[in-house]
C-alpha cells in the first residue's frame, strides 16, 4: 500500500513535491467513496452515482479555492414583513465566465455534473459546456502512441473564462494535453486559467502536464503509483519522480479502476 495514504488526516491536501499547481486530496470521505467505486463488482447504475458524488466533492473544493467572490446584499423572504430581512455577505462572483469541457467519452458524465452545479452556483447565462471527442491511439501491441480527435462542439470564445476539464482517469496526460493545446491555440480569447479535475492521476501524468502545460491547475482525489518500488511508496510523493510508476505497459493505472470510460457508457466493446 502506498504509505502516503497512511498519513494522519489534516483536513487538507496530501503533502507532495510536485509543485503548487497540483492538489491531491487527503480526506476519508473521498478516499472511501473512490475505493468503493473502483471495486470490480461496481457497474451501472452505481458507477454513475459514485462518480457524481466524487465530482461534487472535487468541484466544490476547486470552486472554493479558485473562483472569484464578491459581496452582495440580497433580500430574503423576511423582507416582505421586516425591513431588516436582507442578507449581506460574500458569494461566488455571479458574472464569472466558465467553460466546462466534456472529453468524451469518460468525461461526459463528470462534465455534465460540474456544468449543472456551476449553473446553480453562478449565473447560468455565463456558463457553457463544450464537447471534445478524443481517444487514445494504440499500436498493434496495445501501447498508447498518441491521440485521435474525431470532432468537437465548442460554443464560443474562452475570453476571461475559467476553462475546466473534468476527466476521471488521468493516465498518461496525452489526451488532456492535446485538448488544452487546442483551446490555447484554436479557441478565440484568453482564458483566465485552466483547471483539470480528476478522480485518479499518476506520476507519469503529472510529469507530462508539468512539461506541456505547467500553468494548468490540477485537482485529483487520488495519486496512484502502485508499480513503484517499496522505498518509493514509503516516500513523500514526488521525492523520486524518475522512479515513480503508476502505469502498466499498456498505460493502464495501477491500482486504478479499470475501464471507467467503458463502464460509464455501458460499452459492449
Amino acid at each position: 500500500m502506498d504509505q502516503a495514504y497512511n498519513l494522519k488526516y489534516n483536513g487538507s491536501y496530501l503533502e507532495h513535491k510536485y509543485g503548487d499547481q497540483v492538489r491531491i486530496f487527503q480526506n476519508p470521505v473521498s478516499q472511501s467513496l473512490l475505493a468503493q467505486m473502483c471495486r470490480p463488482e461496481v457497474m451501472q447504475p452505481m458507477l454513475n452515482i459514485y462518480v457524481e458524488k466524487l465530482y461534487l466533492i472535487l468541484f466544490e473544493a476547486m470552486v472554493n479555492e479558485l473562483y472569484p467572490r464578491h459581496e452582495v446584499t440580497w433580500d430574503t423572504r423576511m423582507k416582505a414583513v421586516c425591513p431588516q430581512g436582507e442578507w449581506n455577505g460574500e458569494v461566488l462572483h455571479q458574472a464569472t465566465r466558465s467553460v466546462v469541457v466534456d472529453l468524451a467519452r469518460a468525461g461526459t458524465w463528470p462534465s455534465h455534473v460540474c456544468f449543472n452545479y456551476l449553473s446553480i452556483l453562478t449565473n447560468p447565462a455565463v456558463c457553457r459546456q463544450d464537447h471534445f471527442y478524443i481517444n487514445r491511439r494504440t499500436n498493434t501491441k496495445g501501447e498508447v502512441i498518441g491521440v485521435d480527435v474525431s470532432g468537437s462542439k465548442i460554443g464560443g470564445d474562452q475570453d476571461q473564462s475559467i476553462v475546466i476539464f473534468p476527466d476521471p482517469m488521468a493516465a498518461t496526460g496525452g489526451s488532456l494535453s492535446h485538448c488544452v493545446s487546442h483551446y490555447k491555440d484554436q479557441v478565440k480569447g484568453k482564458a483566465l486559467f485552466y483547471v483539470a479535475l480528476h478522480l485518479i492521476i499518476t506520476p507519469e501524468y503529472i510529469a507530462r502536464m508539468k512539461k506541456d502545460h505547467p500553468d494548468v491547475q490540477i485537482f485529483a482525489l487520488r495519486l496512484d503509483r502502485g508499480l513503484s518500488a517499496p522505498e518509493v511508496l514509503s516516500s513523500i510523493p514526488g521525492t523520486y519522480p524518475d522512479k515513480e510508476c503508476g502505469l502498466t505497459d499498456h498505460q493502464y493505472i495501477v491500482p486504478g479502476a479499470g475501464g471507467v470510460g467503458e463502464i460509464l457508457n455501458n460499452s459492449f466493446v
